[in-house]
């Protein structure tokens, strides 16, 4: 617990051989931000198409060389392909990386949680009069003579067109749900802005801070705000008002160059070549082996992998542990049922088994969270058995994950299940307990499934394993049936978490009307389809709640409820491992923001420097 920033690199640049704990300062007013979905599939990287991983994480054809590297160009490599620069239209983390270096929001967090000034003035406080003691209302002021890069001035105006934008139903904005409870947005002049909430509001820095809080200039995405939002051409070419803009724009590459009012120092590098669609094995290679490539996100990589890539001494492993768990979701719907509408996973037809409690109890006690842990992921990840993990002044105490097979096996006689046919599979009035097992192509995700299906055929229940193309798993499109929301599997293994140091929006996605259903084109977050009303009221008390320790404590009880439920099997609390060039510096990272919030920072230095 409280880890937010571990070097994982001995002076020498070697992986595993040491960690640094800090813990989190406390904050009480903190803001929100949402969850974004990680994983990592491999289509192609760097201008060659890369093959797919093997079990073991390597590749199966020869990485090509790439010609001499040009040391003014900065290279990033992804998992995923940028799909778009709007971050109000994102569709996973990728987009709000590359987005993240063009555009920038009033304020964000550092690694300790605390809220910093980007584009605002100062951050407001019941001291400085900004803020209401009711938590009605905030007042931001803006730096003075902020510009976007095409040279237009950026008012309090653009704030109020960003939140106009963002919560028309029109647009169906993914971050929509991180400005609900806006009663109305002012412009008090060019510099002042003053928000007005319909409740008091504990978590008033959650709009316009943190990646889900970029401001969008009103004279380029105006004449875009409506149902045709994404199909602009101004959500592919950025102007913003961070230190680069977007070029050119491809889904296997987005070229920036140097904003030329970008307010602060110049940025460092002539051009920034962002690269996805790389598998991470490849990723890690050309940033820890091959010196191809400076910076590589979100390393899927099995620990041992890493460890050999780093013996190069060309890169470090640096990892941010935030709010992120891995975790195995439990269909309470029968994905195998459709309605009369064709809607599959309706709550309209329970699942068979994994809508029994003791069916998911036994389930939770069958898996060897150490095992996963350990053996893939080393010092990158805990086995947890909670969803709330950071910050320290929000996450419960911690719960010992619990394995124990035989107890399991005796959850499942008494709720009935035995083997009466003698195939190795408990059954119960003609059904048996075989599940289809689901995630994103990725070799952790692989070697993660192959343990799941061990730990539950000891227990008598049989798993059909599913690889989903990593892009269509993640996928927010209504007609891919493949996707996390749709879920038509009884398992499936992602990772997600709170990825601010307010954690309402995360907790928010196990009310009932979040439920991803036909009728909201499965955009809703709760895939698991799970329903509790006593949930829902302790969510709607802490949504208002003033007070930071009696917020606090409804939210380690909604934890726990959902721990008691087994509302879904929490796996690992892993970090964010992000492979870095022995030539780069300046990166601070933090957990509560993109890895690129401070690019303006990043500079090229001699190797033995960053040593």
């Amino acid at each position: 617990m409280g880890r937010l920033f571990i070097n994982l690199l001995a002076q020498l640049g070697h992986f595993g051989q040491s960690v640094q704990r800090s813990r989190p300062k406390p904050s009480a007013l903190a803001g929100v931000a949402a969850v974004l979905l990680l994983g990592g599939l491999a289509l192609g990287g760097c201008g060659l198409r890369s093959p797919e991983p093997d079990a073991n994480g390597s590749d199966t054809a020869e990485t090509a060389q790439m010609p001499e590297r040009d040391l003014d160009v900065l290279r990033l490599v992804y998992s995923r392909s940028t799909t778009i620069l709007n971050p109000h239209l994102a569709t996973g983390y990728q987009d709000f990386e590359a987005a993240r270096i063009a555009y920038e929001p009033l304020a964000t967090y550092d690694a300790d949680g605390e809220l910093i000034p980007v584009l605002a003035e100062t951050i407001p406080s019941i001291d400085n009069g900004d803020l209401a003691e009711d938590g009605t209302r905030v007042t931001w002021r803006l730096q003075p003579d902020l510009t976007w890069a095409d040279g237009t001035p950026l008012t309090a105006d653009d704030v109020v067109f960003t939140y106009e934008f963002v919560s028309n139903p029109a647009v169906a904005a993914a971050t929509a749900a991180y400005y609900e409870g806006i009663e109305q947005v002012e412009a008090l002049d060019d510099t002042t802005v003053e928000i007005t909430f319909s409740d008091p509001t504990p978590a008033w820095a959650t709009p316009f801070t943190g990646q889900t809080g970029i401001l969008l200039p009103r004279h380029i995405f105006e004449p875009h705000n409506n149902s045709d939002a994404r199909e602009a051409a101004a959500n592919f070419r950025s102007v913003g008002t961070g230190p680069y803009q977007a070029e050119t724009f491809s889904r296997s590459q987005v070229v920036f160059e140097p904003n030329p009012n970008y307010r602060g120092d110049p940025p460092a590098f002539r051009r920034v070549e962002l690269v996805g669609g790389v598998i991470p094995y490849t990723a890690a290679r050309q940033v820890l082996e091959l010196g191809e490539a400076d910076f590589a996100h979100n390393l899927q990589v099995e620990a041992p992998v890493l460890d050999d890539l780093a013996e190069a001494d060309l890169g470090r492993i640096e990892a941010t542990f935030g709010g992120y768990v891995e975790r195995l979701m439990l269909n309470f719907a029968d994905p195998d049922q459709e309605t009369e509408d064709g809607e599959r996973a309706s709550l309209d037809f329970p699942h068979p088994f994994l809508s029994d409690p003791q069916v998911r109890q036994a389930i939770d006690l069958a898996i060897d969270r150490d095992r996963i842990a350990t053996d893939l992921y080393g010092p990158l990840g805990q086995p947890t058995a909670q969803l709330l993990v950071e910050p320290e002044q929000y996450a419960p105490e911690p719960v010992e994950p619990v394995y124990d097979p035989e107890a399991a096996a005796a959850l499942l006689d008494q709720a009935g299940w035995v083997d009466t046919t003698g195939d190795g599979i408990r059954d119960r009035n003609g059904i048996e307990m075989q599940v289809v097992f689901q995630t994103s192509v990725n070799p952790v995700r692989q070697a993660t499934q192959a343990i799941i299906r061990e730990n539950l055929a000891a227990i008598g229940i049989d798993v059909d394993i599913k690889r989903v193309r990593i892009d269509d798993f993640f996928g927010s499109n209504p007609d891919q049936t493949t996707s996390i929301n749709h879920f038509y599997a009884d398992l499936q293994a992602y990772n997600a978490g709170n990825d601010s140091p307010d954690p309402s929006p995360y907790l928010k996605w196990w009310l009932c009307d979040e439920i991803a259903t036909q009728a909201n084109n499965w955009q809703r977050p709760n895939n698991a389809r799970y329903c509790n009303p006593a949930y829902d009221e302790l969510w709607q008390a802490a949504s208002t709640e003033l007070d930071s320790e009696q917020r606090a404590d409804l939210f380690r009880q909604m934890d726990e409820l959902l721990r008691q439920d087994v509302a879904v099997v929490p796996l690992v609390h892993r970090a964010t491992a992000n492979a870095i060039s022995h030539t780069l510096t300046g990166l601070t990272p933090t957990p509560w923001d993109a890895s690129t919030w401070d690019i303006h920072r990043w500079q090229r230095v001699e190797a033995t420097e960053a040593e």
